[in-house]
């Protein structure tokens, strides 16, 4: 089989979607002809012979590919809407498995200190939206969020917080820039909304300064803050996560924080 990059990217996607390589050249080959049998299956996909029965079977019993029972036998995939959706269904059902097995894997408790101080990192965009998002649903009584960078505003973002606003939680919303305050007290206008004119956070120094992306305090004792370099090589964003009111860098950071936010008091001060 010629590959051109779709196909080479079809064939890697349904590899991550359970198919062995062989099964997925099938499959792709398939998608090639209106029907087939297996010596033109193997002339397209470059699938030994006797091993496209054995990927065929598979297909077939996943209700991938289906059977005309001639002489010889043809194979035809199903349609693309119909093959999406079995996958789809497929990856869906794997994940709630493992969800399943994740909630029944017995923890183990090795440290009795409930006091320990923590700090934890996160790398990339997604990781850390998705973190931000379990915060703010697991959040009990106050959401606080600095944006710096507009880019990390997104549609799950002020569900979110919506959410949080239905669920009547003090909420305060902050934006580093005037169009960035405004953005969101145009998603939420129900929360308190301020512009924090704190100009370092952007990280305008120099080409090298790493800039703030977002910062996230709940309920007092949870935090998470992004950063980024604006003009440097490095693009992923990352992030800092600590908890705990007796953390030390909770505490600092908190306090920093706070005396950027003035709708806030911080207890500990």
């Amino acid at each position: 089989m010629t590959q051109n990059e779709p196909t080479t990217e079809a064939i890697s996607l349904l590899q991550d979607l359970g198919l062995q390589e062989y099964e997925a050249r099938c499959f792709i080959a398939l998608n090639k002809l209106p029907s087939g049998t297996a010596k033109e299956i193997h002339e397209i996909s470059d699938v030994p012979r006797t091993r496209v029965y054995d990927a065929i079977r598979v297909l077939e019993s996943q209700g991938l590919v289906e059977v005309q029972h001639s002489s010889p036998q043809r194979y035809r995939a199903v349609g693309i809407n119909e093959a999406t959706q079995i996958l789809r269904q497929k990856y869906a059902d794997r994940i709630d498995t493992l969800e399943t097995y994740l909630e029944n894997t017995e923890m183990q408790n090795l440290e009795d200190d409930e006091n320990v101080q923590e700090v934890w990192s996160l790398t990339g965009h997604d990781a850390i939206e998705s973190r931000t998002l379990e915060l703010i649903e697991n959040a009990e009584s106050e959401i606080a969020l600095l944006v710096v960078d507009e880019g990390i505003l997104s549609e799950s973002l002020f569900d979110g917080l919506q959410r949080a606003v239905d669920r009547d939680l003090s909420i305060l919303l902050g934006g580093q820039s005037e169009s960035t305050a405004e953005t969101l007290e145009t998603q939420l206008p129900s929360t308190r909304v301020f512009e924090t004119g704190l100009h370092w956070l952007t990280g305008i120094e120099g080409d090298s300064e790493v800039a703030i992306s977002r910062i996230l305090l709940i309920d007092r004792e949870t935090l998470l803050i992004g950063s980024y370099y604006p003009d440097g090589e490095e693009t992923s964003e990352q992030a800092i996560f600590a908890k705990g009111l007796q953390n030390g860098v909770v505490v600092l950071l908190r306090r920093l924080v706070t005396a950027g936010l003035p709708e806030i008091q911080d207890p500990a001060v």
